[in-house]
Order: structure tokens, then sequence, then C-alpha cells
């Protein structure tokens, strides 16, 4: 089969597909990535076939480091609708070509929407992929709108009505123009295109932990919660030298990093890691990235590094403490040591929320609200709460006996087998 998979987003957002595009090879499909050139490498060295979208996520992140930084979501969806325009364009001139011949088209919250159309204009069926919840559901409230007044039945599934709305309208213009102007189509309905005929009788794959996420009850048999999509990059890794020694030298540290999350004042956020560290007695990693974390002179206790990969570091931490993005989460889940999400926007409040309720970290600290104090207390909790610590590990043991890849792809291959 014919597999085109589109994703858009930060490295968080399009490694879990790259892994589930590599399944999918592994299975005997032929697959085919969509995204932008900042993963040309990451899709190409899985042996994938990369199809462009251009422009850099990077670009984007850092110009609008400042709406980050504050967590206002009505401002950042704003300007996300804005950025839409353009994105929205550039997936569809990629996209159509990259699609066409193809069996089916897989794609999440990034890619459903252009995604659909296209799907709409060649007549290919659009299987759902997601990372985070999106299905609606009387178990618990959408990531979007995680703090309902009332959290019942009745008002958890209208706050998937309502986020699903928070998303849409925003690139509602945009999506109109590529319907228009690139695909010969009429708009999709208001209340967008979840009802798309080429959505119909399709598997909805959930790249999640049943452990962290539990499948609720009230989704249908075409809903599949599969464990988490994890790439395994670390498994061909050697760390350098200095990395090496660092962690050889002492106990384990606490990594800190803000992953794809920009940053406007790096050298004061470094300044302030740093404080917390020393506060707390502990030794650190501290990953730069797109946040820019960096200091002129670094304490002996801590280690300054550029990448590596998740999966490798974050089982040699005492702790991780991030902006809880859904990949990072998942993967200091995977590791089975505590979690410090320091929350932006979007999603990431709910993954902090979550590993707080499963026992796996301390309360999660928005990032408008991080102070030297608040990070030290957090990471003192982590590092010495032996229930915490306890219950982290029993949860990275059940998650690293999943194989959320293998499962999303034979759940896949059974739906598609019973259409024809």
């Amino acid at each position: 089969m014919r597999i085109t998979i589109l994703a858009t987003g930060s490295r968080g957002d399009v490694e879990p597909y790259v892994a589930l595009g590599k399944g999918f090879l592994a299975a005997g499909h032929a697959v085919r990535l969509v995204t932008h050139e900042d993963f040309e490498s990451l899709v190409a060295s899985n042996g994938i076939e990369y199809w462009r979208v251009e422009g850099r996520v990077q670009e984007i992140a850092e110009g609008m480091a400042g709406l980050l930084e504050e967590g206002n979501f009505r401002a950042i969806m704003a300007e996300m609708g804005r950025q839409a325009k353009t994105g929205a364009l550039r997936l569809a001139d990629a996209g159509v070509e990259a699609c066409r011949g193809a069996d089916r088209i897989v794609g999440g919250i990034a890619g459903i929407y252009t995604g659909t159309a296209i799907a709409e204009k060649l007549d290919i069926p659009f299987t759902q992929a997601y990372y985070i919840p999106y299905t609606p559901t009387r178990a618990y409230p959408s990531f979007a709108l995680p703090k309902t007044p009332l959290s019942i039945g009745p008002v958890n599934k209208l706050s998937y009505t309502l986020a699903r709305q928070v998303m849409w309208q925003p690139i509602r213009a945009a999506d109109t123009r590529v319907r228009r102007e690139k695909l010969g189509l009429p708009p999709a309905p208001m209340s967008g295109p979840f009802n798309s005929p080429v959505l119909r009788g399709e598997p909805v794959l959930y790249g999640f932990s049943p452990v962290v996420i539990p499948r609720a009850s009230d989704w249908g048999a075409n809903v599949h919660v599969t464990g988490y999509w994890f790439l395994n990059r670390h498994e061909e890794w050697t760390p350098p030298p200095a990395l090496s020694d660092f962690l050889l030298a002492g106990s384990p540290p606490v990594y800190v990093g803000f992953g794809s999350m920009s940053n406007q004042k790096p050298r004061e956020t470094a300044q302030l890691v740093i404080d917390a560290l020393t506060r707390a007695g502990q030794r650190g990693v501290i990953l730069g990235g797109w946040g820019g974390l960096a200091a002129g002179d670094l304490p002996r206790s801590i280690f300054a590094l550029e990448s590596a990969p998740f999966g490798w570091l974050f089982p040699r931490m005492a702790a991780v403490a991030h902006h809880g993005g859904a990949g990072t989460t998942a993967a200091g889940l995977a590791a089975g040591v505590p979690g410090i999400v320091i929350p932006f926007f979007g999603d990431q409040p709910f993954w902090g929320a979550r590993v707080q309720a499963l026992g796996a970290g301390p309360a999660p600290i928005p990032r408008k609200k991080l102070t030297v104090e608040r990070l030290a207390a957090a990471i003192e909790q982590a590092v010495s709460d032996g229930g915490m610590r306890s219950r982290a590990a029993e949860i990275g043991a059940k998650i690293r006996a999943e194989d959320g890849v293998r499962t999303a792809v034979e759940a896949a291959e059974r739906s598609w087998a019973a259409r024809g």
C-alpha cells in the first residue's frame, strides 16, 4: 500500500510520524512523508521518502517567542491563524503531488484540515493519527480546555466541540482559500471538516500509552490507543566524551530544557535555571536547542548540551524539567524518572496536569510564573520524594513494555483490509 503522511510543526510534532512511517515501511508499505525543510535529514535517514514543504519551523517559532513565553493562547492562535495562510498554501502545493497515487493519507491536528481537502480532491481515504486526544469523549475534557468549570460527561464532551472550533476558526479563511484557489473545492462547513466522507470508516490512531491516558469507553471500535510512537534514535547514538565524563563524575543530574519554545531572554533564563539547581543542591544538564539556553561561565556542576536523544539521556537523569511538549513528556515518562513540566501554551498544560495526576511529577509551573524559588522547590520534591520516584519508575516500565508503532500499524492494516 502507498501511504503519504502529512506532518508539520516542531521536531516533537514530526518525530512520532517518522516513527510511524518507519513502522509502515517495515511492514512492507511504500511511505512518503511531507514536512518542512528542517526535517529532511530526519526523514531520509530513516529510509522514508521525503517530500518538502517550503519554510522553516524554527524561524516561525523565533518570530513568536514573546507570545509563547506569555502563554496567551488566544493571541497565539490568532498569530497561528495568520501564519496558516502561508502554511496552508505551502502544504497544499506540496501535498497534492505528494498524495497523488496514494492509497491512504495519514495526518494529525497539523495535517487534517489541508489534508482532508487534498483527500477530497483526490478521492483518497484519510486516516487520523494523533498524539493527543482529539475525539470527543465524556471521560475527560479536551486538552485545549482542560479547566472546565464542571468536569462531568456532557461538559467534557462539549469541550471537544469547542476546542475544535478554537483550532478551526483561526485557519478557516486559509483553508477556504486553499480549497478554492488550489483545489477547486467548495469551502468546508462552518463546523470544520470532521464529517468529511474521506474520514468515514477510517481508523483513528492515538500514539500515547493507555497507562498515561486510558482509552475512553465511549469511543467507537475504530479508535485505537496504541502506545507511544518512539523512533528510538538513541540505540545507535554515542555520547560525546565530555558528557560521559560529566555523568560519571557525580550523582545523576537534573535535565532542564524547553525544546522548540523560543526564548526572548536566553541568558536570563539560563541564569534562573542555574540558580534553581544551585539552590536545590543538584547537578544539572541544560539543553540549548531553539530556546537558546546558554551562559558564559557555567559552574562545574552544570553541563551545557546542544542535543542528545532523549531516549538515551533521560534514563540517566534524576529528574527532567521541560516545557511539556507531547514528545518530551512521553520520553520523560518512558524513562521512569519524575517530570517537572513548565508549560508555555497549547497542549503543554494538559500534559503537565497529567504528569501530576499520575503521581510522576510535582505540580506544573506555568512559564510566565517560573521563578528560581518555584523551580528549586519542584526539583527538590522530584529528587527526594520516594513515592513519586517509585510511581515514575513503575509507569516507565509499563510504557517501555509497549510497542506503540507496531500496534498502530497492525490496527491500521486490519481496518484497511476490512474496507477493501
